[in-house]
């Protein structure tokens, strides 16, 4: 059996290193056009940056290698340019000789990746303009800032690449302006929980400019003008373009290929494309989305690697399926971690699922034990069914160990509930009795069971504020006076049962404290005493990040104490 596979890095090489390790004695040839077979794309900000050193370390394989482990021959600088699926020949170029040649075979796999999305805009072609998609696209950014020594520098794209991007940039000392078209950075996180993303970037300096869209470039004397919608011209010395990807398919679509969502290629579960023994996996394709079932574009090494994987079991005679992608990811931002998995809110409503959302602010530790981060967590899931949704995590400790957890919940298709009964691992250096996942799971089943109710920061600005309802923030007088929501009174939890007299008992009343907790000690007591009472989702210190953008502490203080 002889197969090509066309594209290496995560999608292409694990199907290579795949197919050997199952058939010994096909033969297996890979068509990569640019000069690497498999690379870390993750790791390329951080050589850019210098956290990196080594230029070698980017590079998981080489051909040598891969050859000398897996007999499989890899052609760098060979560019295929046309398939042929009747006669099951593809066509290819070798880019440093400019010779063409046909190649045969029996099982052919695509893994053409993604391509930079470059939006056609005046000036665009500017030799200071810069995307990172490649080695080459890092060695080229990595040369200019060693020669060119800027000052300055301007990121499109508030994405993964263009957050690490400007961390790295802020981190050798330029000055960055971080420009992004929508309102929040991070479109896998809800508006609310991207914004302690946002207080995080600009309290190390980065300059945000949310909800603004680039029009074009301009080129004066020595540094470029990024110019936008608004009539804002940013001057820099370097440009950093990072708006998206989009599937590379060209080569796909002139085969006659089927195509799916945005021109990505069309596969079924085993891979398999429109075409008799024609596979196709990675960025390029569409697949699944494990929660909804919907279509989805998915540009994550994870999945590309399993499907590479999955591709390669179906060509050696196994039956092996894909079952979809749920989108875990994590991100450094300096010193504090964003995660999710699943689907947010803007995901949720477009899909017209009836949810609800539990917010906390847990300890990544037993809070008695020194080091404690404070994390922000919300957890989403299906009001009829329970069905675990999605979650997401912004903190400073702890967030990717929660975030596999709540990822594996959903891939095992656990109720929400059943979040209270996980068993997971304690001591106090590493989490509490409760973990967080717990405690998540402990206020779904408050609110399932009706032993609470609960409003959102979105909501709070909608109360009357004419005295017909009751606004309690249960917290000490010293948090009080710190800063509280508009038209809340002050009564602590801990004085609430000799002050009930004050609250009416036929208005509703909705309660807030720091973190929620306090705020649901005091629904408890007021709900046994006859009243009908909401508890605050996420305190007050969520609700200060959302309405002020204000960075919040990295510790965690027992309840009462100023935060």
């Amino acid at each position: 059996m002889k197969v090509v596979i066309v594209g290496g890095v995560a999608g292409g090489a694990s199907a290579a290193a795949r197919i050997r390790r199952l058939d010994e004695n096909a033969q297996i040839i890979v068509f990569e056009r640019t000069g690497y077979i498999s690379y870390a794309n993750c790791g390329l900000p951080y050589y850019v940056g210098g956290v990196i050193t080594d230029e070698n370390q980017l590079t998981l394989q080489t051909p040598g290698s891969f050859w000398d482990r897996f007999r499989v021959d890899m052609r760098v600088r060979h560019e295929v340019t046309a398939i042929d699926t009747e006669k099951k020949i593809v066509t290819v170029c070798g880019l440093d000789t400019g010779k063409t040649y046909e190649e045969s075979y029996d099982k052919l796999i695509l893994s053409p990746g993604a391509k930079p999305t470059q939006p056609n805009m005046p000036g665009i072609d500017s030799d200071k303009i810069f995307t990172l998609r490649t080695v080459e696209d890092t060695l080229k950014v990595h040369k200019f800032i060693s020669a060119e020594k800027p000052k300055t520098a301007t990121v499109i794209g508030g994405g993964f690449i263009g957050i690490e991007m400007a961390e790295n940039l802020a981190e050798l000392g330029l000055k960055v302006s971080l420009i992004e078209y929508a309102d929040h950075l991070l479109a896998p996180l809800d508006f609310d929980m991207a914004c302690a993303v946002h207080a995080q970037m600009e309290s190390h300096g980065i300059r945000l400019m949310l909800n603004t869209a680039v029009t074009g470039f301009e080129t004066k004397e020595n540094t470029t003008v990024t110019k936008t919608a608004g009539g804002c011209e940013i001057a820099s010395d370097i440009v950093l373009l990072s708006i998206g990807v989009t599937p590379d398919t060209a080569l796909a679509k002139e085969a006659g290929l089927e195509l799916g969502l945005k021109g990505s290629i069309l596969v079924n579960d085993k891979m398999e494309t429109s075409a008799q023994d024609v596979y196709a996996v990675g960025d390029a394709v569409e697949i699944r989305h494990f929660v909804t079932g919907k279509k989805a574009l998915i540009s994550l090494a994870g999945p590309a690697n399993k499907q590479g994987r999955i591709a390669a079991d179906n060509i050696c005679g196994g039956n092996s399926v894909y079952r979809g992608s749920q989108g875990s990811s994590v991100i450094k931002v300096f010193d504090m971690t964003a995660a999710s998995t699943g689907i947010n809110e803007a995901a949720a409503k477009a899909a017209e699922i009836d949810y609800e959302r539990v917010v906390l602010s847990p300890a990544s530790h037993a809070g008695y034990y020194p080091g404690g981060k404070v994390m922000t967590m919300k957890v989403l899931y299906e009001k009829k069914t329970l069905k675990l949704l999605g979650a997401q995590i912004v903190g400073f400790d702890g967030v990717d160990k929660r975030i596999d957890v709540l990822a594996t919940a959903i891939r095992a298709g656990m109720k929400a509930t059943a979040l209270a009964d996980l068993d997971l691992a304690y001591a106090p250096p590493y989490s509490s009795a409760k973990d967080p996942v717990n405690m998540a799971g402990f206020m779904i089943e408050n609110i399932v069971t009706e032993k609470v109710k609960q409003f959102h920061h979105d909501e709070v600005d909608a109360l009357p504020r004419d005295g017909s309802v009751t606004l309690l923030d249960s917290r000490t007088p010293m948090e009080y006076a710190g800063g509280h929501a508009d038209g809340f009174m002050n009564i602590p939890v801990d004085d609430l049962r000799e002050r009930l007299s004050e609250i009416p008992k036929n208005k509703p009343v909705y309660v807030m404290c720091q973190s929620g907790l306090r705020s649901y000690l005091a629904c408890r007591i007021l709900s046994q005493n006859g009243y009908n009472c909401y508890n605050f989702s996420g305190g007050y210190r969520f609700y200060n990040l959302v309405k002020q953008g204000k960075k919040q502490s990295e510790s965690t203080y027992p309840c009462g104490m100023n935060q």
